[in-house]
């Protein structure tokens, strides 16, 4: 994922789109929209974000995705599960809870697998992460969310990161289209999840975001 990264920072080009998928889905049904929406626009990387603790299910799910993601040279990453990355082939980890995990993780996965971790509006929190091996950062949520306790991802975060911090860094949660072309500038990646797939037509919601990161507002 890093790769997909700009070299030169968000501002050489419009932040590319990294993917989370819906917390609970059954793989055969949720497999051809993945795959229609993965042919609509670019994507950098593909997310496996479910909430079921049942290891067979994820697994399922980890298996049918991956075989989706890697057709169209996709990195895939799992939420949380470090011990699942190797055995189901999958690209990387990202975690949700910031940088307790991240050393570990590199320790365990090596230098090539994609290590991120998601920092809430912490700056500390990220710059550890970026110190202990992660491959990115992400903040927010970006948008006003009844969820956790409220509190957003300030833009300054962003606009502080861009200048000097070269870890790449992702803006994601309750994001609007409007307030992804407002941080297009200044982010790296933009994770959509819920915003598209609680639609009734996710692939031209996608391409709705894509066409106001290009846009930049």
């Amino acid at each position: 994922m890093t790769d997909a990264a700009n070299a030169d920072g968000p501002e050489a080009g419009p932040p590319q789109i990294y993917l989370v998928t819906p917390p609970a889905f059954e793989p055969e049904e949720f497999a051809p929209l993945l795959e229609r929406v993965l042919d609509s626009v670019p994507v950098a990387c593909l997310r496996l974000s479910m909430a079921s603790t049942d290891e067979t299910a994820v697994a399922r799910a980890a298996d049918a995705l991956r075989a989706i993601a890697h057709a169209r040279d996709v990195a895939i990453v799992i939420a949380q599960h470090l011990q699942l990355v190797q055995p189901l082939g999958l690209d990387g980890v990202h975690f949700d809870d910031g940088a307790r995990k991240v050393r570990r993780a590199r320790e365990v996965l090596g230098g090539d697998a994609i290590v991120g971790a998601f920092c809430g509006a912490s700056r500390h929190a990220g710059m550890t992460a970026g110190e202990t091996g992660a491959d990115y950062v992400a903040f927010g949520p970006v948008g006003e969310t009844a969820l956790g306790d409220g509190s957003r991802a300030p833009r300054d975060l962003f606009e502080f990161w861009s200048e000097a911090i070269e870890v790449p860094v992702v803006a994601e949660g309750a994001l609007s289209r409007a307030l992804a072309a407002d941080m297009a500038a200044i982010t790296d990646f933009v994770a959509l999840g819920e915003e598209i797939w609680r639609t009734d037509d996710p692939v031209a919601e996608l391409r709705a975001y894509r066409a106001a990161l290009e846009n930049r507002g």
